[in-house]
């Protein structure tokens, strides 16, 4: 199984996936961010085409390309299910992603949280980034992108605890045949 957790920097995705974590027997983190940090100190931007020189390592192409190869061989080596927190809002890259996880395992859940600007930048102020810093700027893109029909299942965070996210998830999750909730001890 394969749990994707998008949404905005700020809306609460790396929160859920590290209290998912130990509900969902035989699971592990995986955070397509890390491949990102790696790629952007590997390619400088000289040797990078340059559509990939932004500010974004998502504008990478070997990022999306690793972050579903590392997915598979991590997947293969070690035979865990996945939680893939990550913001991923532009549409090639999310249906390259989605669809290459999707023929790693065909069980698999997108669950995009979402929230509105002000409650994203209070979250992000809150957590000490920068203001008017880079996922400052990002917040207004994904909350316009986010309305897509394409980010289904959207869990609305902004009056929500990180208890009630995972209870959501949980419940989509046991509809479709897991039964992890009557285990869970919230």
């Amino acid at each position: 199984m394969i749990i994707m957790i998008n949404g905005a920097f700020g809306s609460g995705k790396t929160s859920a996936a590290e209290a998912l974590q130990p509900l969902i027997p035989n699971s592990m983190i995986y955070d397509p961010e890390e491949i990102g940090y790696m790629l952007r100190k590997l390619l400088p931007e000289n040797c990078r085409e340059e559509r990939e020189c932004t500010d974004d390592f998502q504008d990478i192409d070997l990022w999306k390309i690793l972050t579903v190869k590392t997915a598979t061989e991590v997947k293969q080596k070690y035979n865990k299910h996945l939680i893939v927190p990550m913001t991923i809002y532009k549409e090639e890259n999310f249906n390259y992603i989605y669809n290459g996880l999707k023929e790693i395992d065909q069980d698999i859940y997108h669950f995009c949280l979402t929230a509105t600007e002000g409650t994203i930048y209070h979250r992000l102020a809150k957590r000490g980034d920068e203001f008017g810093g880079w996922q400052y700027q990002q917040a207004p893109k994904c909350v316009e992108a986010f309305k897509d029909e394409k980010f289904q299942t959207r869990i609305i965070t902004d009056h929500l605890e990180t208890r009630e996210i995972i209870e959501i998830i949980l419940k989509k999750m046991n509809r479709r045949g897991w039964n992890l909730i009557d285990d869970c001890d919230f």
